[in-house]
């Protein structure tokens, strides 16, 4: 549940981060006439990303065991191909992402472009955290939890994006996504051995049988630690030898070059204005965009 509540967190703070972007230029501006067309961008952008989740929910039933495997296993690899890109982007792009923002808005020129704007930087938001969480519930267990820790996830992450907006809340954006974002690289190395079991089930990976470690005795599925382990790390008592060196293979290379990342030097301190409006009863809130801890 936390690995699910931490992926809707992040993903739905990003996606509130730049709604808030897009709002408060539009007002320092003077342009609320169009802040309707962001909205509807949004909507349409939502609406999508439900679409989408229930697609991968409902869709494969009523296919064999294996075919369902096969799926799962193959799109579980791609959501985590997804969340990768995603954390080292943020990683890079974080600092950036307001001027990028304006500077595509003052291109639109208003009308249908700006509906589209709103659309694709939402929309991208949207089908990753959707393509993610279905691969997080599905290595986790397909419970009621799951699904809960993300809708919670998704609620404070818009309450801080409104926070931010107002002015009440400073988050220093560089330190918010380099924890998140190395803790995401655990869950998806969960993700990728759970896909990788997925497809030794459908027939397409060998080695089912060839289990290197089984502590089921120790750690019961069922216990209460057990139930915290899946639901973090996503961790197996009972894993497979291609299991545990796919996990390797994609979690030391991964974790490695992500820390690299986040400790390159990258300038001073300084804080971004996120919203800066028109109507000056409310002060402008800034992001904090300091080094990484």
């Amino acid at each position: 549940m936390f690995a699910n509540f931490l992926i809707g967190l992040r993903e739905g703070l990003e996606a509130s981060l730049v709604v808030g972007i897009l709002v408060a230029y539009l007002v320092k501006t003077d342009r609320r006439d169009q802040l309707p067309k962001v909205w509807l961008g949004v909507g349409i952008a939502v609406v999508i990303s439900f679409a989408f989740g229930a697609a991968l929910t409902f869709g494969p039933r009523g296919l064999t065991f294996e075919a369902q495997e096969a799926i799962g296993g193959t799109l579980s690899i791609v959501a985590v191909g997804f969340v990768t890109w995603m954390v080292f982007w943020m990683a890079e792009q974080a600092r950036n992402i307001k001027g990028e923002l304006e500077t595509r808005v003052d291109s639109t020129a208003g009308g249908v472009g700006l509906v589209v704007l709103a659309l694709l930087a939402v929309g991208r938001e949207g089908l990753e955290t959707a393509l993610f969480l279905w691969a997080a519930t599905r290595a986790t267990g397909d419970t009621l939890a799951p699904l809960l820790g993300a809708l919670l996830g998704l609620v404070v992450a818009v309450v801080l994006g409104v926070l931010v907006y107002r002015g009440a809340l400073r988050l220093d954006l560089r330190k918010f996504f380099t924890w998140t974002g190395g803790f995401l690289v655990v869950v998806a190395a969960g993700v990728v051995s759970y896909g990788v079991h997925d497809l030794q089930e459908a027939a397409i990976l060998p080695g089912l049988h060839n289990v290197a470690f089984d502590v089921s005795g120790t750690i019961p599925p069922g216990s209460w630690y057990g139930t915290l382990l899946k639901g973090t790390v996503n961790f197996n008592p009972r894993t497979t030898w291609l299991q545990l060196v796919c996990w390797l293979l994609y979690l030391v290379p991964t974790m490695t070059l992500f820390i690299i990342r986040v400790r390159r030097p990258s300038g001073p301190v300084t804080s971004t204005p996120v919203a800066a409006t028109a109507d000056q009863t409310h002060p402008s809130p800034t992001i904090t965009e300091g080094h990484p801890a």
